[in-house]
């Protein structure tokens, strides 16, 4: 190499240079950054990192991005917090969450991943920039196209949660409601970004995007006292985070910074759409293309492009994957803030249902050091709950009408008390 990163086919291995291209023109595979590790191992230490800014951009050495780039989209950083309340409630007791439902500028794992691709945009010199999105992905980029002052182009499914819609447009984005699925958006996006001298984010500028997500794993290590955990649990939507995760890992250790050790993946889905849950659980690394159908919509990708990659690092660690139903995503929602006190959208619903369901099921032990994943905050996705609660009637500002209300709350909670006993004996 004669720069610290390349891109190189995931295939055949081709070398491509440094350009805005994502796939492989011998096999049609996908490229991805590969980078010189003797190159980093003097600017990726730990001491360069604790010396660098509280944010993503403490791992620079290991993103590709220009050396003589300037950050300013400070990404990154989020919270790794233990999970006692939830740990008691589903059988753990070294449970950790991971928190990119309060990531800046937009609250999920995307602003990560966007702040690396837009760099590069800038220095491939597009003034245009795009990407097809089920909705945070979209707000990421709308977000930090604005600060970075490109023009953007931003295409949706037109069901799309009119949250993720508005936090979209509020940053001057040129909107495009679509016909369809993800899967249709996605192809559209394609077609214009081969058309126009446009950067789209998760087409012509992908295995930079992508190389965003590592950062999560350079956080829970480092955060973790530089060690790895025993399992990750990561929802999938495309099925790159899971497979940079690991990859981080990887870095890490043949840099010297952690010890190695197994770590197992596990992978995280909605009933329905799981394409690489069904492949995982069927023994096999192809994807069979699924008609999505689920309020988890950040992750109704139903023919994720790295699929096949992320079946095969969940199977190669020993992990598994499991998918859950919009109910037990709802009642998950709720279950992690009423514990946790962590707001987070369906995606994050999905991945808290499926870490009980492994729990439950024997294929993670209590005692294991598990670090689950919430990537999106839940104020984008409020509507899935719009039935879980009612509005109580106000009262008027006297004390009399309060202890009234108190008296009423207690008899109505012995009441559902009382039944609840009825039921189980």
């Amino acid at each position: 190499m004669t720069t610290a990163y390349e891109l190189r086919c995931r295939e055949c291995g081709k070398s491509y240079g440094i350009q805005p291209l994502s796939i492989c023109d011998d096999c049609f595979s996908s490229l991805e950054i590969a980078f010189d590790l003797d190159y980093a191992r003097t600017r990726f230490t730990r001491e360069a990192i604790a010396a660098g800014p509280l944010n993503m951009w403490r791992y620079r050495a290991l993103l590709p991005v220009p050396d003589t780039y300037e950050p300013q989209t400070p990404a990154g950083f989020t919270p790794l917090m233990k999970a006692s309340r939830l740990g008691a409630h589903i059988g753990a007791t070294n449970l950790y969450i991971k928190n990119d439902a309060v990531c800046v500028p937009s609250l999920s794992f995307k602003d990560r991943v966007v702040a690396v691709a837009l760099a590069n945009a800038q220095a491939f010199g597009f003034d245009t920039v795009g990407c097809s999105s089920t909705g945070n992905l979209a707000n990421a980029v709308a977000a930090q196209a604005a600060r970075l002052g490109l023009k953007t182009f931003i295409l949706v499914p037109a069901d799309l949660e009119p949250a993720k819609i508005l936090n979209t447009q509020v940053y001057g984005a040129t909107l495009v409601r679509v016909e369809g699925n993800y899967d249709h958006v996605n192809r559209l996006s394609s077609q214009i970004a081969d058309r126009y001298n446009w950067g789209f984010v998760n087409v012509n500028l992908r295995p930079y995007y992508a190389e965003g997500s590592k950062t999560v794993g350079f956080e829970i290590a480092e955060q973790l006292g530089w060690r790895l955990p025993d399992n990750i649990v990561c929802p999938m939507a495309g099925g790159s985070l899971i497979t940079k995760i690991r990859k981080a890992f990887k870095e890490l250790i043949a840099l010297g910074l952690v010890e190695d050790k197994p770590v197992k993946f596990f992978g995280a889905q909605a009933t329905g759409c799981s394409p690489i849950s069904t492949a995982v659980k069927n023994g096999t690394d192809l994807i069979e293309p699924q008609r999505p159908h689920t309020i988890a919509r950040s992750l109704a990708i139903g023919n994720p492009a790295d699929g096949p990659y992320a079946a095969r690092a969940i199977r190669d660690s020993g992990g598994w994957a499991e998918d859950v139903s919009d109910v037990e995503i709802v009642s998950a929602i709720q279950e992690l803030a009423e514990t946790e006190g962590i707001f987070t959208e369906t995606a994050g619903g999905v991945t808290t249902a499926v870490t009980a369901r492994l729990y439950a099921h024997g294929r993670i032990q209590p005692d294991e050091l598990t670090v689950t994943c919430i990537t999106g905050n839940g104020l984008k996705t409020t509507g899935c709950l719009q039935d879980s609660f009612e509005q109580n009637r106000a009262i008027r500002p006297r004390l009399a009408d309060f202890e009234n209300f108190i008296e009423e709350r207690n008899a109505v909670n012995e009441a559902l008390s009382l039944v609840g006993e009825s039921y189980v004996s």
